[in-house]
């Protein structure tokens, strides 16, 4: 396992940016050269700018900051919309190391697109993670680009590591990979919300209902990784034959529960492919 890693930019370091760089400087992973962070404001700058080995830089009061964080960086994070990609590439691209590696954060900009900008020898690699990487439990996926050798794919899982699994695919999963880890926070948190609803509607207090179902849904998912078991055979162990909970999860399978999961997750894709096109 790589002990440190090279330098590393994060050009717009939002949320998702933000939050790996957290992970980043939290894991105490030695970072030869430094950590810098670009951000549109000072307020957003000044608040990353007291994390220790990070230098922040607020582009409106350094309009090139995008291009002197890439110029000093080996890893350089494009953290900002998909719309507002292309413009950035062409803003740092003379700017970039010649031994630079190139992370896309964008959701739906092709690898095509950062190679077609910044020329077909760049190391370029397209990232996906989720928003679990806030407390260092995400899911991050990783495609490679043509010119990005192995040992470059090995510093981005390092980074990539401090905020937790890393899964590497072909760039044709990426958007089947997003439709699964990357907007599965958001159904987990529709499930808590339904089941919230439904302690509601059996006569509980709010307080009450909300601290049964989020403490279920944490202690069923810690359980899970505590275990290392098979859901399926955990969630036979809560069911009893001809008990309650069986009861209920008949309910939930003649609604063809699974069905409804594949046809969501088709429609994320769908859509992914529709957002890489333009549409």
């Amino acid at each position: 396992m790589t002990d440190s890693l090279p330098s590393v930019a994060f050009l717009g370091a939002g949320s998702m940016g933000g939050a790996i760089l957290r992970g980043l400087v939290a894991s105490g992973l030695d970072v030869d050269g430094g950590v810098f962070a670009t951000n549109r404001s000072a307020q957003k700058a000044a608040e990353l700018a007291a994390l220790p080995g990070v230098t922040s830089i607020a582009l409106e009061d350094e309009p090139d900051g995008n291009a002197r964080a890439a110029s000093e960086a080996r890893i350089v994070l494009v953290g900002v919309k998909p719309a507002m990609v292309p413009d950035l590439l062409r803003e740092i691209g003379s700017a970039l190391r010649d031994d630079a590696i190139v992370v896309s954060l964008a959701a739906g900009v092709t690898l095509d697109t950062f190679q077609s900008i910044l020329g077909s020898e760049t190391a370029v690699l397209r990232s996906m993670p989720n928003t679990p990487a806030r407390i260092g439990k995400g899911v991050t996926g990783l495609a490679r680009g043509a010119a990005a050798s192995d040992e470059d794919v090995r510093l981005v899982r390092r980074l990539f590591e401090t905020v937790g699994t890393v899964i590497e695919v072909p760039e044709e999963r990426i958007d089947a990979l997003s439709a699964i880890s990357g907007s599965g926070p958001a159904y987990v948190f529709l499930l808590v919300e339904e089941l919230t609803r439904a302690a509601l509607a059996q006569g509980f207090a709010e307080a009450d209902a909300r601290a049964m179902a989020e403490g279920t849904f944490i202690g069923a998912t810690a359980l899970l990784d505590a275990t290392g078991e098979d859901p399926a055979e955990l969630r036979r162990q809560v069911t009893s034959p001809k008990g309650t909970t069986e009861r209920a999860i008949a309910v939930l399978q003649d609604a063809r529960l699974s069905e409804l999961f594949r046809t969501a997750t088709d429609a994320a894709i769908a859509r992914a492919k529709e957002l890489a096109a333009g549409a």
